[in-house]
């Protein structure tokens, strides 16, 4: 199907005396040549696009553009208005107006065609030709020829061809050679179909005729080509003119950054590239908050796989920090406030009661319960969170499901975070996959809404199950019988190292779950008599806290030039999640770093559940850390034995990041 006809052009036509009339009058065109079902809703999408930001661009021209469910296939419609309309445009009203509606499923060949257009609109023949055309199929065929559906026009009507978007940003032409300054440059606006691309092709022809080496990234609907790291490292400024989020900003870290709307890119693109060229130089200019992506390769040097993996991960890492950091505070809040015993009954208090009916411990336990509840709400994002964005890292927004659905998964087996990883991997590359297919048309609009997260789902997720179900209920089953050999022969401090390797080997998965299960089943056996749990429960729960403490010590004390300005953050609040017992709060770091972390920790950890065991340490508390002191004894044998795992814990993962890596960043005395 062609996405212009000569039903859907008006030529000189009074169609509307006002930018509503206009549009309603284009949207009925659109119903009735069946590329719409509601003529209203279509109206409703497009005047939301103009309440946003009017579509009037200097030259009379304006392309009001929706994404709406009542399209049924990628189309324009064109209107040459006379008298013109004003569509808030700052030069005047505007007689050349294309209306852009796309479905909000539109596959990415159908954007790319519609953004073809926009880009043309910024060259004066091709408008020119447009104001000249004497009927409907004239203008149709010029139309047609621009966005590569029918063969060129007269010459007498051949409206030049735009550039096609490169393989890579690219520099403008005539752009100057090295002396000049060099400007990077992000275009976005909320479709990602027109100012877009007429905004990057405006900035483009700025950047040319002020000499300036440029090249620019359009963030569009039918993808983008990220800026190769040699072209960032070797940038002088940025400009953002979008008006949506800039995807994966922290790559320009530190860089001078101009930032607009998108439309004054269109409108004022000289401006702009002189901002950027003054902020070059300018010591005072506002730059990219964050730092660099430890990640990024060397200027002119290729990624290697390692990087890769090691972005892939950290991507995952960054977007599940604030689940662990606001969650993790929020539960040791919730042990502060309601005592050891809340995480048994939290979620009955926080539904049951209210402030005019607390529970029998009062306030206190109230706004207890009401933290750890959302606290651990909030914990339970943990593995589909990383394993979600470990696939967006690789398949972009079409791996977002897959890898939520297999961390649920994940968490589902007992997997803990390593289920995590290994599910989003999964995921994201079946995503991947599953977007480079050759499809019939007809399956192009459902491929990133339905066949992706249906296929990649089930691939990541069946194969979980299938692959690791049995092996790590066989394990823990494994794991279990073994714990209780060991206790039954009397061997206890062997029996706390066993347990501290356990506790910080996986930090919440099947390796961990055994440990501390085994614990608290024994508190039922326990009594003065018996005193053996209460050793086990103390060995348990000290070594569980050596990996947050850990990575606490390190990122902030030890080698805080080894970690990322994320880790550092997520480092303080490890402290407090450490102190209360909540091992997760070390995941973002061994995610990240498995490698290193995993080891340091297990280090600690069987450190730590030595000396809990030889100084005989007993906990009558299954949970809390340092906030059930009171149950807890000897508590200098506890503190001791906790201090000592910490610090072997992070001093070896320091050591341990100065073999093979590089310092992340520099850090302010």
């Amino acid at each position: 199907m062609s996405t212009i006809t000569p039903a859907l052009v008006s030529l000189d036509d009074e169609i509307g005396a006002d930018k509503e009339q206009v549009l309603r009058a284009l949207a009925a065109r659109f119903v009735r040549e069946g590329r719409a079902g509601d003529a209203d809703a279509l109206f409703a999408a497009a005047w939301a696009r103009e309440e946003k930001d009017a579509t009037g661009l200097p030259g009379g021209i304006a392309i009001p553009h929706a994404k709406a469910a009542t399209v049924t296939a990628a189309s324009l419609a064109f209107a040459r208005l006379d008298p013109p309309v004003d569509f808030g445009s700052f030069d005047g009203p505007s007689d050349i107006v294309f209306m852009i509606a796309a479905p909000d499923t539109a596959a990415e060949e159908h954007l790319a065609v519609l953004s073809q257009l926009a880009r043309h609109l910024m060259d004066d023949d091709f408008t020119a030709a447009l104001r000249a055309a004497a009927t409907p199929e004239e203008a149709v065929r010029i139309v047609r020829a621009a966005i590569g559906e029918g063969e060129a026009p007269a010459a007498s009507d051949e409206a030049p061809e735009a550039p096609e978007a490169p393989a890579e940003p690219a520099l403008a032409p005539g752009a100057a050679a090295s002396s000049a300054p060099r400007i990077l440059a992000v275009t976005a606006c909320t479709t990602g179909i027109a100012h877009t691309y007429m905004a990057a092709d405006a900035l483009t022809k700025a950047a040319a005729d002020q000499g300036v080496d440029f090249a620019v990234e359009p963030q569009g609907s039918s993808g983008f080509t990220r800026f190769t790291p040699a072209q960032i490292a070797e940038a002088d400024a940025v400009i953002f003119a979008v008006d949506v989020d800039v995807r994966e900003p922290e790559r320009f870290a530190g860089k001078p950054v101009v930032r607009r709307p998108v439309k004054a890119g269109i409108e004022h693109a000289a401006d702009l590239i002189r901002l950027a060229t003054e902020a070059a130089t300018d010591p005072s200019a506002e730059r990219v908050s964050g730092e660099a992506a430890t990640s990024a390769a060397a200027p002119g040097e290729p990624e290697s796989w390692g990087k890769r993996i090691q972005r892939i991960l950290m991507t995952g890492v960054s977007y599940m920090i604030p689940f662990v950091a606001g969650g993790g505070l929020l539960m040791a809040l919730g042990f502060l406030l309601g005592g050891f015993q809340i995480n048994e009954t939290a979620n009955e208090i926080a539904v049951g009661n209210a402030l005019w009916n607390l529970p029998d411990g009062g306030l206190a336990e109230y706004l207890g319960a009401l933290a750890f509840a959302i606290g651990n709400a909030s914990m339970a994002f943990l593995v589909p969170a990383l394993a979600g964005y470990i696939a967006f890292a690789i398949a972009d927004r079409p791996g977002i499901a897959p890898g939520f659905v297999a961390g649920s998964v994940a968490v589902l087996m007992g997997a803990g975070f390593l289920g995590g990883i290994a599910g989003g991997l999964l995921a994201g590359l079946a995503a991947w996959w599953l977007g480079t297919l050759t499809v019939p048309r007809w399956l192009r609009g459902l491929m990133p809404v339905a066949i992706i997260p249906l296929l990649g789902s089930a691939f990541a997720s069946g194969l979980l199950l299938l692959v690791l179900g049995m092996p790590i209920a066989a394990l823990m089953d494994l794991l279990t019988e073994g714990l209780n050999t060991l206790a039954a022969s009397g061997l206890l401090p062997l029996v706390g190292v066993i347990l501290g390797l356990m506790m910080c080997f996986d930090l919440g998965g099947p390796v961990n779950k055994v440990a501390y299960a085994f614990a608290v089943a024994s508190l039922g056996e326990a009594s003065a008599d018996n005193p053996v749990p209460y050793y086990i429960m103390a060995a348990v729960m000290t070594a569980g806290m050596v990996p947050p403490l850990a990575m606490a010590l390190a990122s902030t004390v030890l080698a805080r030039g080894r970690f990322s300005p994320a880790e550092r953050e997520n480092g303080v609040a490890a402290w407090l999640m450490g102190l209360s017992f909540i091992s997760e709060g070390a995941i973002p770091f061994a995610a990240a770093d498995p490698l290193r972390v995993i080891p340091a920790s297990m280090l600690g950890g069987a450190v730590t559940g030595f000396l809990s065991m030889l100084f005989l340490v007993q906990s009558q508390a299954p949970h809390g850390g340092v906030f059930v002191f009171f149950a807890i004894t000897p508590i200098w044998g506890f503190l001791v034995a906790l201090a000592a795992g910490t610090i072997v814990g992070g001093v070896a993962v320091s050591a341990f990041k100065a073999i093979g890596s590089r310092r992340t960043a520099p850090v302010a005395a």
